[in-house]
């Protein structure tokens, strides 16, 4: 798919239409005297996994954010889905959703009680069968009603996936989904991702600090430093130009100021 071509059918008349899956124009966030995100711009196509890399305090979180309308941009525009973000999020909240290992559900609740919760925020028609088709493709059936709070790792990886999939999103934000995983675990929850995208025409949006994991979903990558954007292609590109075989090498070179093509 193209940027172009991939929109809903069903895009709401308030929206424009043609756009990307995701457009970001000279985005920037101030903290105070501290530039968190720097005149940041770029262009999402619709159907493709895009990596969004940089060390800690690159401004990937705080993009992120703005994107889904949680953090308001100091100055730029954003439009998620043919929709202006944050004015029109109302029209765009429930075609995407998010997911993040360091982003706990109600302990207390069972796994069924939070998917029903959360389906029932993104008024999930038939909730019912999308929880058990959810339990069924995801593994859930020996804990789907166990408290989350005694879950292991994993299996809460596993529940936060369900709830980022409870509506079947066009848009999916991931930040670290496979962190302290095994790689068993880790590799199951990547290929499930590439079924969904490929079944539903999904974009993904993936922060990452897994950069074996990036390499094998990733269409294209976004690296980010000091909240502006230093690189900008495809896996195989980037690391041509920085004359490396690796994703991780490429991110050390980036990270300790190592110019493109290995030089110092």
């Amino acid at each position: 798919m193209t940027s172009d071509d991939a929109i809903s059918p069903n895009l709401p008349a308030a929206c424009r239409s043609g756009s990307a899956a995701i457009e970001v124009i000279n985005l920037i966030k101030l903290y105070k005297t501290t530039r968190a995100v720097d005149d940041v711009s770029f262009r999402i196509a619709g159907g493709s996994i895009t990596g969004l890399l940089g060390g800690n305090g690159a401004g990937k979180t705080t993009t992120i954010a703005m994107i889904m309308g949680l953090v308001l941009p100091t100055s730029g525009r954003i439009q998620v889905l043919g929709c202006s973000m944050p004015e029109q999020s109302a029209e765009v909240l429930g075609r995407m959703n998010f997911e993040s290992p360091y982003v706990d559900m109600p302990m207390r609740l069972t796994v069924r009680q939070n998917l029903t919760i959360f389906g029932r925020l993104y008024a999930v028609a038939n909730l019912r069968e999308r929880i058990a088709q959810l339990a069924a493709d995801l593994d859930l059936g020996d804990f789907l009603d166990r408290a989350n709070g005694k879950l292991s790792a994993g299996q809460k990886t596993r529940v936060a996936l369900a709830k980022a999939l409870i509506n079947q999103p066009e848009l999916l934000l991931l930040d670290e989904p496979t962190a302290s995983l095994d790689p068993d675990t880790a590799d199951w929850i990547r290929q499930h991702l590439e079924t969904y995208r490929k079944a539903h025409g999904a974009t993904i949006l993936l922060a990452s600090h897994n950069m074996l994991e990036v390499e094998r979903l990733c269409d294209r990558v976004i690296i980010m430093k000091r909240g502006r954007i230093e690189d900008d292609d495809s896996p195989e590109r980037i690391m041509a130009r920085y004359n490396r075989t690796t994703l991780e090498d490429v991110f050390l070179d980036v990270a300790r100021g190592r110019g493109q093509e290995g030089l110092p």
